[in-house]
């Protein structure tokens, strides 16, 4: 997947991009609601806002499954691409995690963060928070991305069945292992076999990539991208009444629940979200290319902003949040508390936008400069069969590929 660029006009999935910033806002909010102190009304909105964190997961399977070029690039140039994406941000935001660690006074996770810097830190209960609580997530993608080359070409050969069996497995395991959990005593190896080991978390990688195919191949979902986000929202308040009836500390609380069982609804949402970029709001089923149809808010120019800034925004924020409260202590009152969160939120997109500007964009084109390059010459988009999705009968021929693509 190529990174994202300068020209923000060549974005293939504008809309994609734009709701990176609201998942990442999701996680914000729920830290700031679980370690600064609550907010009424929106904090139990947010109370589980951890499975934001499952968005993305879902996110980077459709955004790779659609913008890779399978065969066009050798599997040492994506890998080499993906390291310059994520890693040098990654590096930096360890070392500011580590630094406001010793501030603290807290014993440094010396081993933790070495686990961190390869990326296995979430294949160990014991290190799965590295020097950067955030940065977790970051080795179930590296997992990921070491299964993409092979994974992409497997999809592509499969027919339209195989890949609705493939959905609907990916669905059926995420709930599946959550269901596991009520053979787990301890609630902390619980809580990391559940929510934080890559391998739990793949099915949901896999339903991105599945959906993204899908779309590709002519798929049109029947509900539109109102009725999607309503989805999520309605789901974010059906959690209210679960978590008054089983804590926390339940295996089946919402705390696992809702990360394990939301993958479908994000599934919807980012397809949903993606076929009106294709496609244009009025539904017209194309090639696969933006109509410069209307973009409406998620593809707008400040969300699309906002969405590049997401990566450095949910790597730095709870260093910033530990941070406030280290300088500034505890809130005490609603006033104090809602200061609070707007310094927490707005000190650190401000900081996340200054490091995409100054450090994540230009380390990521020189990496991508010294690294390995594709062939010279155009990259093939991939071949996909004829096949009828969603009543839609495609072409077989090939999909033409975003130049660029910033959705993840």
């Amino acid at each position: 997947m190529d990174a994202p660029g300068t020209d923000t006009r060549r974005e293939a999935l504008p809309s994609l991009t734009g709701l990176r910033f609201w998942a990442a806002l999701l996680v914000v909010f729920y830290h700031l609601s679980r370690e600064y102190h609550r907010m009424p009304l929106l904090s139990p909105l947010v109370w589980f806002g951890r499975d934001g964190v499952t968005f993305f997961f879902v996110l980077s399977g459709f955004v790779l499954a659609w913008s890779h070029p399978g065969a066009g690039v050798p599997a040492r140039v994506f890998y080499w691409r993906r390291f310059a994406r994520i890693w040098p941000l990654h590096l930096l935001t360890t070392g500011l995690g580590l630094v406001v660690t010793l501030l603290l006074g807290a014993a440094v996770p010396v081993t933790a963060a070495l686990w961190s810097l390869p990326l296995l830190q979430s294949w160990s209960p014991a290190e799965v928070y590295g020097g950067n609580p955030a940065a977790w997530s970051l080795s179930a993608e590296a997992w990921f991305y070491l299964l993409t080359p092979a994974l992409l070409p497997f999809l592509g050969r499969r027919g339209d069945r195989a890949l609705a069996l493939l959905a609907a497995g990916a669905c059926a395991a995420g709930a599946g292992w959550w269901l596991c959990g009520a053979f787990t005593g301890s609630p902390a190896e619980r809580e990391w076999l559940l929510d934080y080991l890559p391998a739990a978390r793949t099915p949901q990688f896999l339903l991105g990539a599945v959906a993204a195919v899908a779309v590709r191949r002519g798929l049109r979902p029947p509900v539109p991208l109102g009725a999607a986000v309503g989805a999520v929202l309605l789901w974010h308040l059906a959690l209210l009444p679960w978590s008054a009836a089983a804590p926390d500390s339940r295996w089946y609380s919402p705390y696992s629940g809702s990360q394990a069982l939301a993958a479908p609804l994000f599934a919807l949402l980012v397809v949903t979200a993606a076929v009106r970029d294709t496609d244009g709001p009025g539904g017209r089923h194309g090639s696969g290319r933006h109509r410069g149809g209307s973009r409406g808010m998620l593809g707008s120019g400040p969300m699309r902003r906002l969405g590049h800034w997401s990566f450095a925004w949910y790597l730095v924020h709870q260093s910033c949040l530990r941070l406030v409260l280290l300088l500034c202590g505890p809130p005490r009152g609603p006033a104090a508390t809602a200061a609070g969160w707007l310094l927490v939120s707005g000190g650190s997109l401000g900081l996340a936008a200054a490091l995409y500007q100054w450090v994540e964009r230009p380390l990521e084109r020189r990496l991508r400069a010294l690294g390995p390059q594709p062939p010279r010459g155009p990259e093939p988009g991939p071949v996909l069969p004829r096949a009828r999705l969603g009543g839609i009968v495609t072409t077989g021929r090939r999909q033409p590929l975003p130049s660029r693509s910033t959705a993840e």
